[in-house]
This record gives C-alpha cells, sequence and structure tokens, in this order.
C-alpha cells in the first residue's frame, strides 16, 4: 500500500516541480498622459535593460516643454550614486515632484517621479532621460534612452478608451490565466491516474506471481513427503 502512495505521489511531485517559478521581470508600461488639475500625477517611466544579468548603475533626467513652445528645460535629476535627495532644477517644479521609481539600487530601471498638486501650466511634454552604464569584466559600456509622454491637464477626470481598453485586456488575461491552470491541474490528475493504475496493475501482478510460486512450493513439499 505504501509502495503504491509513493508512486502516486511521485507524478504531482513532478507536476508541482514542472510549474515554473514566479520571477521578478521588468515591463516597460506607457505612462498615463491625463492629469486632473489640483490633484497627483505620476509621471511613469521605466527602462529595462537588454541585459537582466549585467551589473548596471543609471542616473534618470527629466525636461519639461509647456505647450506652445518648443524647447526642453531641465527639471528634475536622480543619481543614485550621490546618495543625496533627488534635485529639482526648475522653480516651478519646487515642491512639487517627488521621486517614484527603483529604491536602494544603482540599478535604477523605474525613472517615474510624482507631480504634487498638478495646474494647468503642466500641459505639454515631458521627457524622461536614461543615462546608464553597464558594467562588464574588463570594461563598462554607457548607453541611454529617452521618452517622451505628453500631458493634457483636464479640470475633472475621464475615462477615455485606452482605460477600458486596458481594463478588458486585464481581465481577458485573468480569464486566461484560469484556463491555464484548469488545464494543467486536468494533465497532471491524468498523469497521477494513469501513474496509480499502473501501480495497481503492477501490485497484482507481482501478488499472482508470488501466490503461483508459493502454490508450486507447495505441491513440491507434498510430493516430496
Amino acid at each position: 500500500m505504501m509502495s503504491a502512495l509513493r508512486i502516486l505521489l511521485v507524478p504531482l511531485a513532478l507536476c508541482t516541480l514542472h510549474a515554473p517559478l514566479g520571477q521578478s521581470a521588468c515591463v516597460e508600461v506607457d505612462s498615463d498622459t491625463e492629469a486632473v488639475v489640483g490633484e497627483g500625477f505620476k509621471l511613469g517611466c521605466i527602462s529595462c535593460k537588454m541585459r537582466g544579468e549585467v551589473e548596471a548603475k543609471a542616473t534618470v533626467s527629466w525636461y519639461f516643454m509647456p505647450k506652445g513652445e518648443n524647447e526642453f528645460s531641465p527639471i528634475y535629476i536622480y543619481d543614485p550614486s550621490q546618495q543625496q535627495p533627488p534635485t529639482i532644477l526648475d522653480d516651478r517644479f519646487s515642491d512639487r515632484l517627488d521621486w517614484n521609481g527603483s529604491k536602494n539600487t544603482m540599478d535604477v530601471q523605474d525613472g517615474s517621479v510624482y507631480i504634487l498638486n498638478v495646474t494647468f501650466n503642466d500641459t505639454g511634454t515631458f521627457r524622461c532621460y536614461f543615462d546608464r552604464w553597464l558594467t562588464y569584466p574588463n570594461y563598462e559600456f554607457q548607453t541611454n534612452a529617452t521618452k517622451d509622454i505628453i500631458i493634457k491637464v483636464v479640470p475633472k477626470a475621464t475615462r477615455g478608451m485606452a482605460s477600458i481598453l486596458s481594463e478588458i485586456m486585464m481581465y481577458v488575461s485573468i480569464i486566461g490565466l484560469q484556463l491555464w491552470l484548469v488545464v494543467e491541474m486536468v494533465y497532471c490528475y491524468r498523469k497521477i491516474a494513469a501513474a496509480g493504475e499502473e501501480a495497481l496493475r503492477e501490485s497484482a501482478a507481482e501478488y499472482l506471481a508470488i501466490a503461483s510460486e508459493s502454490k508450486d512450493n507447495c505441491a513440491g513439499v507434498q510430493v516430496a513427503e
């Protein structure tokens, strides 16, 4: 009985190990583009490394070009190597910008910032600039990435088509994941059931073989007598 139980548990353990462990991953998600006056707003900016295993360090700089103008002005810089708070470079954003990205690491991949008390003057284009150094055994390689975010400031929050589609895709992803889990469970159940049947057949064959051998031995003893 214990032997058959062990055989039943082995496929279950294998199925459990077969499921990949969750690993943290960097995903580049576009920022929202509609801010509400008087409220806070997150300027999202994510730049993932192409080689996750390579050590790196990065700085993030933000620039702003108001609507109707044609030049960017530096407004904010975050340099984790300086061991100092981020620097606000533009008086228009004095005490209104907070770091909302990667923390406690030199390998910055999330360069998001948070705007406090949004005003109509914040309408325009924000530019996020990553300056990254990849560290290899014998040298460093510098690379950069730039992302522009066009912000529209409105007096009242509205729900756009993009938000609706994102919510629909979220539900579709959840349903798809549940279906995948059901398929995995059915697959594991069938493997366990098949292993159990095989174990029972082997146990029955072993029992019959032992019984037959015992019968032959008994017959031999009777003949000898």
